[in-house]
């Protein structure tokens, strides 16, 4: 983000579903040549999910005639479920979530949300900002974490549906007043979710300010391409990077940013996440330094399941992506359909700008200041390979 001139962005997320075919070439997975395929029509569909400081929260639910389900609640923004099929036609969810509100409020990781302010860990909670310093509430040790107590993930969105002959979507905004958690500014925040039939969801977030404030805004959906029935250290993981932030023993970036090649932190070569996470104390939590130009929409990331053929590969205008390897799923969680998530049951690869930007000046600038607008691409690109 510059701090003027701020391209105007749409955050993106594009979903599609291919296989590659025995020579190697990608090949187009219709639904149509899925066995036991119901008719499906391009719909969006809106039912009661509860209430929230007694305000409604509704779960909407996108269809395309292709027979891709996405699902949605106004209520952190958060995305509960995906489906696509694996490299045998069987449909499952590859996103970890509750079945109900209540379990979202009483305990979540920030499954599936949209989080921020700032997204990921601002230290001691503090920054100064053109000579004024700022306190934020302290949510994570003694630091800031994904926005503070009450971020963007734990508040009612309003929203709006869309549609038209070649989408159906969701409209959601939210005004973060200032001092909120302690942030400066106004802060006014659009999300934009629609689905359409080539099979792509797109997720587009703006937001602008009436005061300088910073701004570090990602979705945080955890996946398990094979549906939490194990655990994701046998995914095979891609991140275009050469550099990482290094952290100290509380996850806030020492300002160091060490070549990955050839340690642990290296899968510019796809290797299996389970590979070397044991010589990374407490696991991957870490922020990648991607290498590609600022504002470039390329690829960050790849991630592959042998077991069922899914591939997810991401793609940013970000600079950075956190990868996260669940470390801090214990099995005390019991997700949809009662399935336990255990340690490394999940993964989360977020599209962000650095941690603890407001704090170390080297790292790209995070604050948004008033008559910039702020907005970042990603895009999921799914497909099957058998």
């Amino acid at each position: 983000m510059k701090n003027k001139n701020i391209l105007f962005l749409p955050v993106l997320i594009l979903l599609t579903f291919s296989s590659c075919n025995q020579q190697g070439d990608v090949v187009q997975v219709r639904f149509d040549d899925i066995e036991d395929k119901e008719t499906q029509t391009l719909s969006i569909m809106k039912t009661p999910f509860g209430t929230v400081d007694n305000k409604e929260v509704f779960l909407y639910t996108l269809t395309n005639a292709n027979g891709i389900i996405v699902k949605i609640t106004n209520y952190g923004g958060i995305i509960t479920s995906i489906l696509m099929p694996d490299k045998n036609g069987k449909t499952g969810d590859i996103a970890l979530g509750y079945d109900t509100l209540n379990q979202y409020i009483a305990n979540t990781p920030y499954f599936g949300a949209i989080v921020g302010r700032y997204a990921n860990r601002i230290a001691r909670g503090t920054f100064t900002l053109n000579g004024k310093r700022f306190k934020l509430a302290i949510n994570n040790g003694n630091n800031t974490l994904h926005g503070g107590i009450k971020g963007f993930d734990k508040v009612v969105w309003d929203a709006v549906e869309i549609e038209d002959s070649a989408s159906v979507g969701l409209v959601l905004t939210h005004l973060s007043k200032d001092g909120d958690e302690g942030y400066p500014g106004n802060l006014k925040v659009k999300a934009t979710y629609t689905l359409n039939d080539r099979d792509e969801l797109r997720f587009i977030i703006e937001a602008t300010t009436d005061k300088p404030t910073p701004v570090n805004l990602c979705n945080h959906t955890y996946f398990n391409l094979a549906e939490a029935d194990t655990s994701i250290l046998g995914h095979i993981l891609t991140i275009y990077a050469d550099q990482f932030t290094e952290v100290n023993r509380e996850l806030i970036p020492t300002g160091n940013l060490p070549p990955v090649r050839g340690t642990s932190m290296d899968f510019n070569t796809s290797v299996a996440i389970g590979a070397g996470i044991d010589k990374v104390q407490g696991g991957y939590d870490h922020n990648y330094v991607l290498r590609k130009q600022t504002g470039e929409l390329a690829i960050a990331a790849l991630v592959f399941d042998p077991k069922t053929g899914r591939q997810v590969e991401i793609f940013t205008t970000q600079p950075g992506v956190q990868f996260y390897s669940g470390n801090f799923l214990d099995g005390s969680i019991v997700g949809k359909k009662g399935k336990v998530y255990k340690k490394h049951y999940g993964l989360c690869l977020e599209t962000q700008h650095f941690p603890d930007s407001p704090n170390q000046p080297s790292f790209p600038n995070t604050i948004l200041k008033p008559g910039n607008t702020y907005s970042e691409t990603t895009l999921y690109k799914f497909s099957i390979l058998k």
